[in-house]
Order: structure tokens, then sequence, then C-alpha cells
């Protein structure tokens, strides 16, 4: 029936836009890297028609770029896209404390996200780095949705996927990975647990600044992937890279 096959055109297209963004993140397609539908389509032996969606989806995400003439490109954004969007996420997860303290939080609420939490945390110690995005992307997911507000979750998941995909091409070959990861999903949930709002906003103070300390190094030392140094000047050598400060 035509609605059954909406339905699977529908699923096929959402598969598909979820398996090509685990492959942004995962660093295995860069920023600019340019590809065609046909590409995309042949690779994963599926017709043109629920690729083309999933990629026009992911470009209303802001994760590519669309060329009339070439296809579509991974975005690249810049060390300031990424700062604005520390900036708005920090808005975002305020709002969550806000509305999460003013309603209380029950416990069993929190069971699943403290599993998240306690994945994302040994993931970042390990420096098991697409293992900790998946958990971390998770756990923000889940923590918003005890907001009741399906808006304000989705937001701050799609800010954390587009910060995911500026960074993970800088952190990817890191020397001292688990040292540049946060490592603070456990903290956070003890405090939401007990009703610390003080020390949940220091956590995510301390996060957010590490965050902006990181960006501001990459603004004066590493050149993003393609070449140019994100504040126009010359790209440095190797040694000269930022090294240990929490990402993301």
């Amino acid at each position: 029936m035509p609605a059954s096959g909406a339905v699977t055109r529908s699923t096929l297209r959402q598969q598909i836009a979820d398996a090509l963004r685990d492959e942004v993140l995962a660093g295995r397609l860069q920023p600019g890297e340019i590809f065609t539908v046909k590409q995309i389509a042949e690779g994963y032996g599926v017709s043109a028609t629920p690729v083309r969606e999933a990629l026009v989806e992911m470009s209303a995400q802001g994760l590519l770029d669309s060329d009339q003439h070439k296809g579509f490109r991974v975005h690249q954004f810049s060390v300031d896209d990424y700062c604005s969007m520390v900036e708005a996420r920090s808005l975002i997860i305020d709002g969550i404390f806000r509305r999460l303290t003013l309603r209380g939080v029950a416990g069993e609420a929190l069971l699943s996200v403290r599993r998240r939490a306690e994945e994302a945390g040994q993931a970042a110690r390990t420096g098991s780095l697409e293992i900790l995005i998946g958990y971390d992307l998770r756990f923000w997911r889940e923590l918003g949705a005890l907001t009741g507000n399906r808006y304000i979750s989705d937001f701050l998941h799609r800010l954390r996927v587009q910060c995911w995909v500026f960074a993970v091409p800088y952190l990817r070959g890191h020397a001292e990975l688990a040292d540049a990861l946060w490592q603070g999903h456990e903290e956070l949930v003890d405090a939401v647990t007990s009703g610390d709002g003080e020390q949940a906003h220091a956590v995510i103070d301390a996060y957010n600044a590490h965050a902006v300390r990181w960006a501001e190094q990459l603004r004066a030392t590493a050149p993003p992937p393609g070449g140019d140094s994100p504040s126009g000047g010359d790209s440095p050598s190797d040694g000269d890279r930022t090294t240990d400060e929490d990402a993301r």
C-alpha cells in the first residue's frame, strides 16, 4: 500500500542520515569533503531518492552544505562558530537546570541518565572517542528530556552534534586524548541527583570554560582540517599544536 511505502522510505532516509552523521562524527567524512547522491546511493546499495532526502535533512541541520553543481560537502565550522555554539548550549543547559530545580527529579528518572554518564565517563578516561560521542549524545538527550519539553532536548542535541563535528578532526590522533576529553558526566549527575543546583552549575561552568580555552588555543595554533589556520595566519608545526585542554 502507498502508506506502507512512505513509512519504509522515511525509515530508510533516517537510517541513511544517521549512518552518514556517524561517518562525520567518526571523522571518516572530513570537513570540506565533497560527495554526490550517486556515490552515497551506490555505497549503501539504495536508490537515490532516500539518499537525497537524507542529505537535504542533514543540510537543514547545518551538517552539510549543498553545491548545486558538485553535490554536498561536510560543513566546516570555524572556531568562532564553535564558541558561539558553546555559548548557546550553555544557555540551554542553564535553562534545563533551572527547570529541573523547579520541578525536581525523581531518583528513578535519573537511573538511565546515570548509566549513560558512567559509560561516557569510562570512554573518556580510556580515550575511546567514537564510543564517548555516542554515549555523550545519549546522556545529554536523556538529561534534556527530563524537562518534558522535546524542543529543548532536540535543540540541545543538534548543538552537541555540531560541536562534535567541529571537534572530532582536531581530537583524532591527539597524543593525550584522554586528557583532552571532558569526564564530568558522573559528577554532573551526582549534583542533579542531590538537588545541588550550585554544584551542577559549577560543573557546567568549568566545562564551558575549558571548551572555550581549548577553542582559543586552536585559534592561535592549530590549522583546521584542510589546511588554513582558523585565525587566518600561517599553519604551525606539529610541535606547536594544542595539547590537553578539555574539548567539546
